[in-house]
Order: C-alpha cells, then sequence, then structure tokens
C-alpha cells in the first residue's frame, strides 16, 4: 500500500516537517556522493564506513561493543542515525513520503517546537527498543522509519476516522482506493508485530535475519503515543 494523500488539512505551513524531509534528502544526497570522484555513484565501501560511524549501533549504545571507536558518541548518532538512509532510494523515498502525509497534521496539532521534540524522541524511543532486543548487535541503525512510526501513532490516536488515498495493488494490477486511518496504520502494525517475531525466532534459530530493524518501528510508534499524551495537542483536532 502506496498512501499518496489524507482528508485532514493542515491549517499552518508545516515548517519542521519539511525541514526535516530536506535535511533527510541533502544526507542521503551526500551519501551518494561519496566515491563519486572514482567514478562511481555511491562507493559501497564510502558509504559503508559513514554508515558504521554515524549510524547508531545496539552495541555501542549498551556498551556490549569491544574495541569500537566511540566517536562520535553513542549518544550522538542516536540522532545522526534518524537522518541516514541506504542507498536504495525506495528506503528515503518511503519514509519522506509517509513524513510528509502524516506528519504536516502532527505538527499542525502540536505546534512547530512540540513536533520536532515529538519527532527527535520518538526517534530515540525507536533506538532504545532495538537496542533492548539486539544489544549485542553491531549492525548500525540507520533511517528515519522509527521516527516516522511515531507520527504514525500520533496520527492514528488523533484522526482515526480520517481517509487516506491509497495506491494499492501487485504487479500490474492497481487501484485507487479511500482507507480509513485506523485500518491503514493497524495494517501497518500487525506487520511489524509479524515480522518482528519472525526476525527474532529467526535469531533464536540461528539464522540470519534481514536487515530491517522491526523492533525499531514498533518501539516508536509506542513512544509516539506516550509522546502525544505527554505533549498533548495545543490545537482543537477536527471532526
Amino acid at each position: 500500500m502506496i498512501p499518496l494523500r489524507d482528508d485532514i488539512p493542515s491549517r499552518s505551513v508545516p515548517v519542521v516537517t519539511i525541514v526535516l524531509i530536506v535535511l533527510n534528502a541533502l544526507v542521503y544526497l551526500y551519501e551518494v556522493s561519496l566515491g563519486a570522484g572514482a567514478g562511481d555513484v555511491g562507493d559501497p565501501g564510502a558509504v559503508r564506513a559513514f554508515m558504521f560511524e554515524f549510524g547508531a549501533t545496539p552495541c555501542r549504545l549498551s556498551g556490549a561493543c569491544v574495541g569500537i571507536d566511540d566517536f562520535p558518541s553513542p549518544l550522538v548518532t542516536v540522532f545522526t542515525s534518524m537522518f541516514m538512509h541506504s542507498l536504495n532510494p525506495i528506503h528515503v523515498a518511503g519514509n519522506m513520503l509517509y513524513l510528509w502525509i502524516f506528519g504536516d497534521n502532527i505538527e499542525d496539532s502540536l505546534g512547530h517546537g512540540r513536533f520536532l521534540v515529538f519527532y527527535l524522541l520518538a526517534g530515540v524511543g525507536a533506538a532504545i527498543s532495538q537496542t533492548l532486543i539486539a544489544p549485542r548487535s553491531a549492525v548500525p541503525m540507520i533511517g528515519a522509519s522509527g521516527a516516522v512510526s511515531g507520527v504514525l501513532a500520533a496520527y492514528v490516536l488523533l484522526f482515526p476516522y480520517a481517509t487516506i488515498l491509497t495506491l494499492v495493488g501487485f504487479a500490474f494490477f492497481w487501484r485507487f482506493v479511500h482507507i480509513p486511518a485506523m485500518v491503514m496504520i493497524g495494517f501497518w502494525v500487525v506487520m511489524q508485530l509479524l515480522f518482528g517475531y519472525l526476525t527474532m525466532s529467526a535469531s533464536t534459530r540461528g539464522a540470519e535475519s534481514g536487515g530491517v530493524a522491526w523492533f525499531a518501528h514498533i518501539g516508536g510508534f509506542l513512544a509516539g503515543a506516550v509522546l502525544l499524551f505527554l505533549l498533548r495537542p495545543r490545537r482543537s483536532v477536527p471532526s
């Protein structure tokens, strides 16, 4: 499912949302430019080094890593990792699409400053969640998915009956469908829980798991729900 727009108009310019999208795009372009001088578009070695340096590595956050440089500080990487993505453009494009569609309404409800705090802390919650699940993992977490998951939680709590114009389909069969926010985001939550469980089951059997930090998504979602309660919307929510 690819969301395209919702039916809840924003009553203010989503300045923070726009700035976050621009920053993510700039960091992605920087990643792509790494190694360009050698004739490559996104040299894998240079990008890998960049991601290991500024991505949030669970074992660095938990203190389980041995012999790994502590520069920059592991706490700093929790924030820098939120603006980094893999070279696959779908990764950054998907996150920014969700942030654009759902973030403006949360920013409109919380206000610019509180929305920025909300977004960053949701990302922190995502990093903590994944670290608790895999404290010895030396694979860095990157991406805005955890913070965006928090945005989804706030959206479904504030606008459960909003309608999302969504492109649904498979292969050559696609159609536009209007889906209630609670259904779309509810389905998203079920998928995160399912794949998170499958990943954990594979790990306990000693099998290799995929590269998606499913529990970061779940943790970001839960953090978003809690943060919404703590920060409270400053504007009335339209019916």
